[in-house]
């Protein structure tokens, strides 16, 4: 997923609670479909940022030979810049864009 054109907004905003349970019919199966996909969301955003941090990795685990790099700190600001994942996935799931299905209720 590309991140940098999320339309999330970076910082908590108040929502219409209403809005949350027109999809599923209850206020919590909505809240836990929003906090699986802001897992989700996390465990992809932390294997990227981890892909493109392992280049910088060295191969000695010696404290003292810590250096800066120029561009290991500005994939660091790109990622503390960007919306947080809980914030991403309720934008998802207000738009529409999560699919969430209940197997218990197929089932019968």
């Amino acid at each position: 997923m590309d991140y940098k054109k999320v339309k999330a907004e970076t910082t908590t905003i108040t929502r219409d609670l209403r809005r949350f349970d027109k999809e599923s019919g209850n206020i919590y199966q909505s809240l836990v479909v929003i906090s699986r996909r802001a897992n989700q969301i996390t465990l992809e955003m932390k294997e990227e940022l981890n892909n493109k941090l392992a280049e910088f990795a060295s191969s000695t685990d010696n404290l003292e030979e810590i250096f800066e790099n120029r561009e290991q700190i500005e994939i660091a600001k790109f990622y503390e810049q960007l919306p947080k994942p809980s914030l991403i996935a309720v934008n998802e799931f207000l738009n529409g864009n999560i699919y969430s299905r209940i197997p218990e209720k197929e089932v019968k």
